[in-house]
């Protein structure tokens, strides 16, 4: 793992795009995958400036998304196709037939979820996975004693991801749908950079638990430990809570030139 804290969200988001742009320059074909959520807002806005000022060329690159709910039509404004366009693909030139997201209205969800994986190991695999973490510890859907090996499925949501997300539904938690499709922790794993961004003091503990406890299934995002290379951006109120935070810093700052992410 490398720790990069930032002294607030928009230093660590923009730190973190410059290691999306870097890939997407280096290989214009990239195999993206994407998270939806507030966490990620700022991230996706900085690739539309770069798209925009710096011609930052999306036209080759593939994308996988995490995550869908159960039963909501792509339409809704509350579904992730929704979000994904709205926040990121209408502003770049993307094209549609290289987006793919869960479709949370498949008749047979198995298939649909044996399809999704075919279809990323059709694309090559994903370059770089982009993942938030839930505040215990979930990445994409993968809730709490979540398996390892698991691989793109249908899962239910905790009463905490539930109450966490009704902030999206009116703050109705009964308006949340229960159920998503949602990558595996070991799609996740495949992945040959994860790119964890974590804002905010609520998110203390599961990033403590994460980079400095024990790898368990009860704190998914734990298993980026043993990815080869996790990077994982924190502003200070996320990093308050990790003992090594100064050695974190100190690693950071003194990597040499040819590490540099820009």
């Amino acid at each position: 793992m490398e720790i990069i804290i930032k002294q607030n969200a928009t230093e660590g988001s923009h730190a973190a795009a410059r290691v999306v742009a870097r890939l997407i320059r280096e290989k214009p074909d990239a195999v993206l995958g994407l998270a939806t959520g507030s966490t990620p807002l700022i991230l996706y806005n900085e690739l539309i400036r770069m798209h925009r000022k710096e011609g930052l060329d999306f036209s080759r690159v593939t994308t996988f998304n995490l995550d869908e709910y159960v039963g909501l039509p792509a339409d809704h404004e509350q579904s992730y196709h929704h979000f994904m366009r709205e926040n990121l693909f209408r502003h770049i030139n993307i094209r549609p037939e290289n987006v793919h997201i869960p479709d949370g209205m498949a008749e047979d969800i198995p298939a649909c979820c044996a399809k999704y994986e075919q279809a990323i190991t059709g694309a090559g695999g994903i370059g770089l996975q982009v993942l938030g973490i839930g505040s215990d510890g979930h990445v994409g859907f993968n809730e709490p004693t979540s398996s390892f090996a698991s691989r793109t499925r249908i899962k239910t949501l905790t009463r905490q991801t539930v109450a966490d997300n009704a902030r999206f539904f009116d703050g109705d938690e009964s308006k949340v749908p229960h159920h998503c499709l949602t990558m595996g922790i070991g799609t996740i794993m495949d992945a040959r950079i994860n790119l964890l961004l974590a804002f905010g003091e609520d998110k203390a503990e599961a990033v403590a638990a994460t980079v400095e406890g024990p790898v368990a299934s009860v704190m998914p995002a734990s298993i980026l430990q043993h990815h080869p290379a996790a990077k994982i951006f924190l502003d200070e109120a996320a990093a308050a809570k990790l003992k090594l935070s100064d050695y974190y810093r100190w690693v950071y700052d003194n990597k040499p030139d040819w590490q540099q992410d820009a």
